[in-house]
């Protein structure tokens, strides 16, 4: 993938699928350690040791619709060729841990892309799913908890209303202009 945000998605998808009701995405940036770190967890229904261990072959898949799965594989390799490295904990009925890091500086890293269009593709589509993202940059930080936004908006405005978006498209850009000292997003990593 062109774009570690589209890598993103694709693993918080695998998420969903996995049943989970609590997602989170991390994105660390630091360049003094010339390191960027994507973590993405979920509560689903996790995943045995000889699953962990075949999930980054692509010609393992569980879905029944295609017999290859890149997802995965593509993020490792990614990972790895940019001077990184991938794991996978996982512990069934408990949930998933997806850790990929990449050396900052290597001219094989792929832009992170726009990872608030991710977030603004995940969030108002899955409006039963609560989402924890932590972003952070040097030491600026930044997080969104879908929790926290359920208590102040109140039971009667969902996650995926047009007022809720737009102030969540807003916001996202805001923090992430502050933490790239004003690159659009797309543009930064």
């Amino acid at each position: 993938m062109r774009e570690l945000s589209l890598n993103v998605l694709d693993i918080v998808q695998n998420s969903i699928k996995a049943g989970a009701t609590l997602i989170g995405i991390d994105i660390l940036e630091n360049t003094d350690l010339d390191r960027l770190t994507i973590r993405i967890s979920d509560n689903g229904c996790g995943m045995s040791e000889e699953q962990v261990q075949k999930v980054v072959n692509p010609f393992y898949t569980t879905r029944t619709t295609r017999r290859v799965g890149f997802g995965v594989p593509f993020f490792k390799m990614a990972a790895q060729m940019a001077g990184g490295d991938f794991s996978i904990d996982s512990t069934l009925h408990k949930g998933t841990v997806v850790t990929a890091w990449f050396q900052l500086s290597h001219i094989d890293r792929p832009p992170l892309g726009d990872i608030n269009a991710t977030l603004l593709s995940l969030i108002p589509f899955n409006p039963a799913i609560d989402f924890v993202y932590n972003r952070a940059r040097d030491g600026l930080t930044f997080s969104l908890d879908t929790r926290e936004m359920r208590r102040i908006l109140g039971p009667g405005v969902p996650l995926n209303a047009p007022e809720t978006v737009q102030w969540l498209r807003e916001f996202l850009e805001e923090n992430e202009a502050e933490l790239t000292g004003g690159a659009p997003s797309g543009a930064s990593t």
